[in-house]
């Protein structure tokens, strides 16, 4: 049950939503076991006025939310991945990407909670 909440003021194409979708969703499965695509829920926002460091040049906030707990490993991991990714992707350079992580055990899905 992830959820990745990708937000930047940098233009993203519809190919390079795609793309970064399905990259996001590798990363994922890569560094946390256990959490697949098929569960994966990701929304992309473009062109948002963000500043960073006093700055409007080029950043953005990657928020992954997952059910249960991960190891350090797996958020370095993670985190190196969507790092590389802004910078394929967005062309954004690491220094200006931030990734936050929540850990819920709480978690609402077609009617219930897991």
């Amino acid at each position: 049950m992830p959820y990745i909440n990708v937000k930047t003021n940098a233009e993203i194409t519809k190919k390079t939503e795609v793309s970064l979708k399905s990259k996001l969703a590798a990363a994922m499965e890569e560094s946390f076991p256990g959490k697949t695509e098929s569960w994966l829920m990701v929304n992309v926002e473009g062109f948002c006025a963000m500043y960073f460091a006093g700055s409007d040049l080029p950043c953005a906030m990657f928020e992954v939310d997952i059910l249960g707990k991960q190891t350090p490993e797996a958020y370095e991991k993670m985190t190196a991945a969507v790092c590389a990714l802004a910078e394929e992707e967005l062309k954004i350079s690491p220094d200006r990407v931030y990734v936050k992580y929540g850990e819920y055990t709480n978690w609402g899905w077609n009617g219930s909670n897991f």
